[in-house]
């Protein structure tokens, strides 16, 4: 059920997802404001809008008071853009973790995450076990209700170059009509169709955790 008032908060919104989410949320009237947390500055100007612009490592005492209905975490980098293991972990697991936990702490009801398909702590697959880790770890905070994503190959123009997401989703695209059953949660998933499902989860409600893949992503913006 839609409230009016609500008050969202959103990390990652300079990337694909982020930064249509960010506008999903501005544009939807159930919210009376948006805080983004950017490690940059945003172009985008709004009256809903309230930016905090920090570095993530001080993530924690940024958002000691920063209270929200619904939280949004649409942060993700690749290991080649992070550059090391260890780099990415922080950023994807680290920074990710720290926004769950200090919005938990913080009152917020409503978690939504961008995971991946594949995300599993079991994972022998360093990404994929990271992303899994993660969402075992956010799971354990308790929040009343938790929406994690876990999309294939996102479509969308980004800001920077990820030669092989870029080559992954185009062979994607090309064996889409021949995913079909299970294999559809490998369908590859527009950035502005995930975002435009996060804020229609968001505004659906409900309690504890729920897993959307391609189906699910699909029936939200239906």
């Amino acid at each position: 059920m839609e409230m009016a008032g609500k008050t969202a908060i959103l990390i990652g919104a300079t990337g694909l997802v982020g930064g249509h989410c960010l506008r999903e949320l501005l544009a939807s009237p159930a919210y009376d404001k948006v805080i983004a947390v950017t490690r940059r500055p945003l172009k985008l100007r709004h009256e809903k809008l309230q930016t905090i612009e920090i570095p993530f490592d001080h993530l924690g005492e940024a958002l000691a008071d920063i209270k929200a209905d619904d939280a949004f975490c649409c942060l993700g980098t690749t290991i080649r853009q992070a550059g090391t293991k260890a780099e990415f972990h922080k950023v994807d697991y680290g920074y990710a973790y720290e926004f769950a936990h200090r919005m938990q702490a913080n009152g917020a009801g409503h978690f939504l995450l961008v995971s991946a398909l594949g995300a599993r702590a079991g994972s022998p697959v360093f990404y994929n076990r990271v992303k899994g880790t993660l969402e075992n770890d956010i799971r354990s905070l308790g929040f009343s209700c938790l929406t994690i994503f876990q999309p294939s190959f996102l479509l969308g123009d980004r800001a920077e170059a990820r030669i092989g997401e870029a080559l992954g989703a185009r062979l994607s695209t090309l064996i889409a009509p021949l995913l079909r059953g299970p294999l559809r949660a490998a369908h590859p998933v527009k950035g502005s169709d995930l975002a435009a499902a996060m804020v229609a989860a968001a505004l659906s409600g409900g309690k504890g955790v729920r897993i959307c893949r391609y189906n699910e992503i699909q029936a939200l913006i239906a």
